[in-house]
This record gives structure tokens, C-alpha cells and sequence, in this order.
């Protein structure tokens, strides 16, 4: 290995939940026997009825995992560590984010997914109805998401700033019986209206029968008599007792919609049993989960991120864990670091793109961590797109205090849970690298026609065993689940991912980003992530976003845009400065045509950054699809930028 590779602190490598010697008998048992392994991880979960079978992929690429197993979700996430004796342990840790908080023990969840489960039951919601969750993130967010489970529902959650069209698409796509929305949310220090988009998503939809509202900034709403309701008068006076229903494995849990970074999104659908398992054990393995832990994974509710390691991985192992409502830069930007070292947080997942944007904010004379005491925390991870290896150093040395693994974990919606990922107490870590497959797990890098890459060619990545938490199908829509995920290697049984990768000699994967954004110039393939963590690596850049632009000489042409750390100020010398440095660390070829200094990037809310629209733009054409677009004014900055040319 090279010599930039940190090694498991050697306290951590002793009493890891996964050791060396359990990571090498459990990788020897995956390979042994795929069923079995994953069987021997689902029985840790409870069932009312043990599956016998895992996978059949008859129908491939329509599989079944543990078909013949019956349990109920919620009841795993909640009620048997109150049979347990955890009742009295605390599940969620809630931080508004004006500072108001709220503290629910196992029991009190228990009793609170109860009371919804009847109140859902008494709107008429039924198994196999679908839900659209609408909300910020709230503790009701998490119990009407088990409450659905608990009772058979799907739920689809929409972040609560999309907007009224994106909404409306996700409602109608599943025919939602419910709605579930709120007053107003509290966003950067104001409270915003919610209820007014909600109503204007669901005009003229028959199928939505009620919208069900809860109470968070006391604003006024409109109201429509006889169909919406108040969460508090719904769920006030019902009994906290639920009797929990088991359901066959293969029941839909819920829908989640890609990020539309690509277009149209697709309403990805998850089951109960395989989705469950996978969930829980790679909770359990890559975060080590111990019974003392605070845990906090700063995801929205509504990204899928939060639906596997925020609410059903941590709570199906037990876990209490911090919620916080707000914006990380409100009411100052040391908010996030305020409320780890308020709550004792063990372990932190976040994501690429707040590292960078911490890094932007960071300084010498006011480090950004400066009064914090960050010494509660063991272990930290990221999720979203690769991490750049100076934003991995930034986090390492200011966060971790330079004893802390990073957990760098790759895996999407459609694979429900961590594919590669270290193991934190075995897999040495290489900044940038998500390190290895994780047990049971197989990915491998091909190129075009199936063949496998040599070390360090970059080409296709696909994984070529099945796994428990695969999506089952876009909902509606089986033609476009197979042509868009099996429909190039169908023959050989593959998933591919969309994603660029390479294996370097020692088998760790780097992501090279999606394989639209790898670009070909004058025949080199160069990555997106490559050369955005070379611009990064100049100490004045905090974050880029890179495009290849169509060019008549070169195929492509490098068009970059990057903020700047601190209170940097753009200079005349700056873009020649830049264009140097990467040709220094990537070589003349991978050098920009031009770089475009802005103050924010176009990003999705799961913090991928929405490259199509800038190429758009660099290409002169109208921006696509933009429902998932966070900042608007990213994309009025890089129209300017580019208008200065």
C-alpha cells in the first residue's frame, strides 16, 4: 500500500463489533454459501415466521430475498428493545432549529408510533397504500414513517423544500391516499410557509383523501374542510397500544425517488425483509453501533441516506441518536460542532459536500471548531458522491482530531444499503478511497464489453452478485427498472451502477463519479472527481464542480467552477494559478480551458452537485429538470460567469 494509509486506531481494532478474524470468516462464509451468510443476518432480526429460503432470481431481474419469512418492521425498530428492558433508553435526541428540543425514550416511541398507526388506520389508510411524507425533519417524521411500516403502508418522503410540481409528480406517480405536510418549517433563521405548496401539489387529485398537518410554526393555513386534519387532533386520545401485524418479506416498505440529477425521477421501490436486514447489519458493522453510542447522521429525512442510517439501520440496532431540524450555518456556522459537543455524539455521518463547505468556512485565526469540545466523538463517515482526500484530511485533523476513522461508504437508492465501505476496526483507509466491498457484498470495474479493468483503468462499475436490499422495481414502470439498471450486461445477471470507478492495485475502489461526467479529451478519460479533488488540493479552493463542454479540436474541453475558502477574494492571476495546478497533479492534458469563480454550486439536498445543468449552461441550452435544485441563484452565478467570458 502507498504510504498515505491510516490504519484502525489499535483500541478500536480490539473491540470493534467486526474484528479482523470476524471480517475474514464472514468473507470466507459469503463466498462459501451467499444464501447462508445472509440468512445467518437475517435471523438476527426478529420474525414471526424465519425465512428458510434467501435469494431467487428466477425471474431475474425481478429477485425475491427470504420469501418465505414473515415480520414486522416496526416492531423491530421499536418494540423489542422495549421488551428488552431499553424502554427507558433514549431513542431520539430532536434539535429544532430555533434551540427547542424533545427527548424520546424507546417507550415513548413506541407509544407514539402506536397512537399513528391507529390514527393512520382511522383516515382510511390501508396495506399497500401509499403515504406522501412532506416534512422537514421532525420527530413525527420518523413516527409516521414507522407507523406506515408498522401497518403495511408505503411511505414516499419529499424534502420540504422541493417544490409544489415536485411534489405533485411524486403524489400523483404513487395515486397517495394521504398527504402528510406542516404549517410551516424553520429554515436559515425564518419560518417558511409548507402547507401552501402541499395544497397546490393535490388540487384536483381524487385520489388524495385527506392531508393530515402538523403543527410546527403556528403560521395560518388555508384549510379545505373534510379533507385536511390536524395531526394533534388525529393522533390525541389514541390508544398506545398497537398490535403489529406481520407481513411476508417481500412487501413493499416504502418508495423513494431518485434525486432527478438525470432527468425524470424514478419511484424506486424497497421491501420489508431484505431491506431490513441489510440495513441493520451494515448499520451495525460499518458504525460499529455500541450500546453507549450518540449517533448522529445529518441527512434530511426525505434522502435515502436517512431511511437506511437514520432511521431504520440505528433504531432496528438500538441506537440513540440526534435529529437537528436546521441549517448548519444557523444561527452561526459552528452549529453543527455546537451540537455534537452539546449531546456527546460518538459517531458523525455527513456528507462531501458540508466537509467542503466547512472547509470554505474554516480559517486560521477563527478555526470553525474553536470552543467545541469534539472529544465524545469515535468515528466519523460520509456519504453522497467520493469524497476529495483533502476534503478526507480536513475532516481527519480539524473534526476527528486526528483519531477518528472515516467511514466512507458508496452505495445509492437503488441498493438500499452500504455496498463498499471500510470496516473501522480492520480496513487500513486511503483518503478518497470507499476501500472495499463490504462481506457479502461483490462489485467489480469492466469495461464496455464486460471485461474486467486493469489496476487503475478507470471503466464501468457494476456489481456482479445479489445483495438482500436491492430495490425491486420502479414503480409503474418494470421496463425502465431493467433498462435502466441490468439492460447492458442482462446476460451475465449484472447491476450496473451509472458510476465510474477504478481498482487500484491493493483492490480498493475509487469513484470516478457518474460516466456521463467522465470526460474524453483528446482520448483521455479524465473524471469529474479527479479534478475536482485537484482544484480542492489548492489551498485557496473549498469546493469545484467540473464539466467536459463540446469542443471541435479536443472532444471536450475542461470548464471548471470553484468557490473559494474563507473570505478569498477572486484575483486577475487566480485562473492561470488554478489551471497550472492541476496540470501539475493530473498532468497538460487535464488542464481547464476556463475556470469560473462562484460563491455557491448548483447541488441537489442529498449534496450531489448538479453537473448537467452547468454543462447545460457552458453548452447553451436551457437547464433541464432543476425540482431538485437547492439554490436557485447557483444557477443565475454560473449563467454570469459564463456570460464574462
Amino acid at each position: 500500500m502507498s504510504d498515505d494509509v491510516y490504519d484502525p486506531p489499535a483500541d478500536l481494532a480490539a473491540r470493534a463489533n467486526v474484528t479482523a478474524a470476524d471480517d475474514e470468516r464472514l468473507r470466507a462464509e459469503a463466498n462459501a454459501d451467499l444464501d447462508g451468510f445472509w440468512l445467518a443476518r437475517a435471523r438476527e432480526l426478529d420474525w414471526e415466521r424465519e425465512p428458510t429460503v434467501g435469494y431467487d432470481g428466477t425471474e431475474h431481474p425481478f429477485v425475491t430475498w427470504f420469501a418465505d419469512g414473515r415480520l414486522n418492521v416496526a416492531h423491530n425498530c421499536v418494540d423489542r428493545h422495549v421488551a428488552n428492558g431499553l424502554g427507558d433508553k433514549p431513542a431520539l435526541l430532536w434539535e429544532g432549529e430555533p434551540g427547542d428540543e424533545r427527548r424520546l425514550t424507546y417507550a415513548d416511541l413506541q407509544h407514539q408510533v402506536a397512537q399513528t398507526a391507529h390514527a393512520l388506520t382511522a383516515l382510511g389508510v390501508e396495506r399497500g397504500d401509499v403515504v406522501v411524507v412532506y416534512l422537514p425533519v421532525l420527530v413525527e417524521t420518523v413516527v409516521v414513517m414507522l407507523a406506515c411500516a408498522r401497518i403495511g403502508a408505503l411511505h414516499s418522503l419529499v424534502f420540504g423544500g422541493f417544490s409544489a410540481e415536485a411534489l405533485r409528480y411524486r403524489v400523483t406517480d404513487g395515486r397517495a391516499k394521504l398527504v402528510v405536510t406542516t404549517d410551516g418549517q424553520y429554515r436559515r433563521g425564518r419560518a417558511v410557509p409548507v402547507k401552501e405548496n402541499a395544497d397546490s401539489a393535490v388540487e384536483g387529485l381524487d385520489h388524495v383523501e385527506h392531508v393530515l398537518v402538523v403543527r410546527r410554526t403556528g403560521q395560518d393555513v388555508p384549510w379545505t374542510e373534510g379533507r385536511d386534519v390536524w395531526w394533534h387532533d388525529a393522533v390525541a386520545g389514541r390508544p398506545t397500544h398497537h398490535d403489529a401485524e406481520a407481513f411476508d418479506a417481500e412487501t413493499p416498505l416504502f418508495l423513494i425517488y431518485t434525486s432527478g440529477t438525470t432527468g425524470k425521477p424514478k419511484g424506486l421501490v424497497h421491501t420489508m425483509g431484505g431491506y431490513l436486514t441489510q440495513t441493520a447489519w451494515t448499520a451495525w458493522a460499518c458504525f460499529d453501533h455500541r450500546p453507549d453510542d450518540v449517533y448522529w447522521c445529518q441527512a434530511d429525512l426525505a434522502w435515502v441516506t436517512a431511511h437506511t442510517y437514520e432511521v431504520y439501520g440505528p433504531l432496528a440496532n438500538g441506537v440513540t441518536q440526534v435529529l437537528y431540524e436546521g441549517t448548519p450555518d444557523t444561527p452561526h456556522r459552528g452549529r453543527h460542532f455546537e451540537i455534537l459537543a452539546k449531546y456527546g455524539v460518538t459517531v458523525y455521518y455527513t456528507a462531501p459536500t458540508l466537509v467542503r463547505t466547512f472547509m470554505i468556512w474554516d480559517s486560521d485565526d477563527e478555526p470553525l471548531t474553536a470552543g467545541h469540545d469534539l472529544s465524545s466523538l469515535r468515528l466519523l463517515g460520509s456519504v453522497g458522491e467520493a469524497i476529495n482526500p483533502e476534503a478526507w484530511r480536513w475532516l481527519h485533523a480539524h473534526v476527528g482530531g486526528g483519531r477518528c476513522p472515516i467511514v466512507d461508504t458508496w452505495w445509492q437508492s437503488e441498493t438500499g444499503a452500504a455496498m463498499v465501505a471500510p470496516l473501522p476496526g480492520v480496513t487500513p483507509l486511503k483518503p478518497g478511497s470507499a476501500t472495499l466491498p463490504l462481506p457479502g457484498i461483490s462489485v467489480r470495474v469492466v469495461r464496455e464489453d464486460g471485461t474486467d479493468a486493469d489496476p487503475d483503468e478507470g471503466g464501468l462499475l457494476v456489481v456482479d452478485r445479489p445483495w438482500p436490499g436491492q430495490a425491486r422495481t420502479v414503480w409503474g414502470d418494470q421496463d425502465r427498472y431493467v433498462s435502466s439498471y441490468f439492460q447492458k450486461f442482462r446476460s451475465r445477471r449484472w447491476y450496473t451502477a451509472g458510476d465510474g470507478a477504478r481498482v487500484d492495485a491493493d483492490g480498493y475502489v475509487w469513484l470516478q463519479g457518474r460516466v456521463d461526467d467522465v470526460m474524453n479529451v483528446s482520448g483521455h478519460r479524465l473524471s469529474s472527481i479527479e479534478l475536482e479533488s485537484a482544484l480542492i488540493s489548492h489551498p485557496r479552493v473549498g469546493e469545484a464542480g467540473v464539466i467536459g463542454s463540446p469542443d471541435p479540436t479536443t472532444g471536450q474541453a475542461i470548464v471548471a467552477f470553484v468557490v473559494l475558502r474563507g473570505d478569498d477574494d477572486h484575483d486577475t492571476d487566480l485562473t492561470a494559478d488554478l489551471r497550472a495546478h492541476v496540470g501539475q497533479v493530473l498532468g497538460p492534458v487535464a488542464r481547464p480551458s476556463a475556470v469560473h469563480v462562484v460563491s455557491v454550486l448548483p447541488k441537489t439536498r442529498s449534496g450531489k452537485i448538479m453537473r448537467r445543468l452547468l454543462l447545460d449552461l457552458a453548452s447553451g441550452r436551457e437547464p433541464g429538470d432543476t425540482t431538485s435544485l437547492v439554490d436557485p441563484t447557483a444557477l443565475a452565478e454560473a449563467r454570469g460567469a459564463l456570460s464574462r467570458l
